[in-house]
C-alpha cells in the first residue's frame, strides 16, 4: 500500500509541475512561489484544526532555517520549470539523493583523513554512484547549453543541490519530534512569507481569470503530494519507496511529450537515465548506511 501512496505522491508532484510550467508564461516564481504557499496553508491549518493538531511548535528557530533552503529550493525550481523542459527540470530537482549521497561521501573521507573512519574504500560503490549521477547532470545539461538555456539548467541543477539541505534539516525536525503536518504548515508559511517580498519586489502580474485558474491547481496538487509522501514512509518498505519517488521522473516524461511536445536528444535521455539509475543505487547504498533515514520532500 506504501508504494501505491508513493506512486500518487509522484503523479501529484508531477502534475504540480505542470500547472506550474503554464502559469510561468503569465506569473513571475515570486508569485507562484506565493500562491502555492497560500494555498498549501490554507490547506494544513483546516487539516491540523480537523485532526486536532497544535501548530504550535517549540522549534521554532529550526523550522526557521528550515525554511530559508527549502523555499530558496523551491523558488529555483519553480524557475528552472518554467524555462527547461518539464522531464529535465524534474530530474534536475531529483539530484538532491546524489547530493546527499556525496555528502555522506565527503564526511567519511574527512572522517578518515583524521583517523575516525575505519576504512574509506567501504564507499566505493556510493563514490561510483555520485560520479554516476554527476556524468549524468553533464549529458542532460549539454542540450540545454546548446539551446542557450545554460543558466536555466544551472538554476535547476541548484535547486536540487539546495533541496538536500532542506531534507537534512526535516530529519532534524523528525528527530525532534515534530509531526508531519506542522512541517509542512510552516513550510507553507515561510513560502507565503518569500513569495510575498519577492511581489514586492517584482510587483505582481496583469490578473486575468484565464490564466490565474492554474494557480489554485498547484497548490492543492502540492500538498497532496507531501501528504501522501508522507503517507507511504509512514509503516515499512522505506527502501522501494523511496526508489518508487523517480516514478515523478517517468510522469513528466510523458506529460512533457503530450502536453508540451517536448523532445530531448538521446544524449539528454541517456542522462536521464543514467541520473535516475545513480539516484536509486545512492538510496539503497545510503540506507544501508543510515537505516532509519526518514522521507525527502519536494
Amino acid at each position: 500500500m506504501q508504494a501505491l501512496w508513493m506512486l500518487l505522491a509522484s503523479a501529484f508532484l508531477a502534475s504540480m509541475g505542470v500547472c506550474v510550467k503554464f502559469a510561468s508564461a503569465y506569473f513571475h516564481a515570486s508569485e507562484l512561489v506565493f500562491f502555492r504557499g497560500f494555498i498549501s496553508l490554507v490547506m494544513m491549518a483546516t487539516y491540523a484544526a480537523w485532526a486536532g493538531q497544535s501548530l504550535r511548535t517549540p522549534v521554532p528557530a529550526m523550522h526557521f532555517w528550515r525554511n530559508i533552503v527549502g523555499v530558496t529550493s523551491l523558488g529555483f525550481w519553480f524557475y528552472a520549470l518554467g524555462k527547461l523542459p518539464l522531464a529535465t527540470a524534474m530530474t534536475l530537482n531529483y539530484m538532491s539523493s546524489v547530493w546527499i549521497a556525496a555528502f555522506l561521501v565527503g564526511g567519511t573521507l574527512m572522517g578518515t583523513l583524521v583517523g575516525t573512519a575505519n576504512d574509506a574504500r567501504k564507499q566505493g560503490p556510493l563514490v561510483l554512484a555520485v560520479l554516476s549521477g554527476f556524468v549524468g547532470v553533464v549529458m542532460m545539461l549539454r542540450p540545454t547549453i546548446e539551446q542557450d538555456q545554460w543558466f536555466a539548467g544551472l538554476v535547476g541543477l541548484m535547486s536540487g543541490f539546495i533541496s538536500a539541505f532542506a531534507y537534512m534539516h526535516v530529519m532534524a525536525l523528525g528527530r525532534a519530534g515534530e509531526p508531519v503536518a506542522r512541517i509542512v504548515f510552516y513550510f507553507a508559511l515561510g513560502t507565503t512569507v518569500a513569495g510575498a517580498l519577492g511581489m514586492a519586489v517584482t510587483g505582481m502580474s496583469t490578473w486575468d481569470w484565464s490564466h490565474a485558474v492554474w494557480l489554485l491547481p498547484i497548490g492543492v496538487l502540492a500538498s497532496l503530494g507531501q501528504m501522501c509522501l508522507t503517507r507511504a514512509y509512514s509503516q515499512g518498505a522505506t527502501l522501494v519507496v523511496a526508489n518508487l519517488q523517480y516514478s515523478g521522473i517517468v510522469f513528466a516524461c510523458l506529460y512533457g511529450l503530450f502536453l508540451f511536445d517536448e523532445q530531448l536528444p538521446w544524449i539528454g535521455w541517456m542522462g536521464m537515465g543514467l541520473i535516475m539509475a545513480s539516484g536509486i543505487a545512492s538510496t539503497v547504498l545510503r540506507t544501508r548506511a543510515v537505516p532509519d533515514s526518514p522521507a525527502e520532500e519536494h
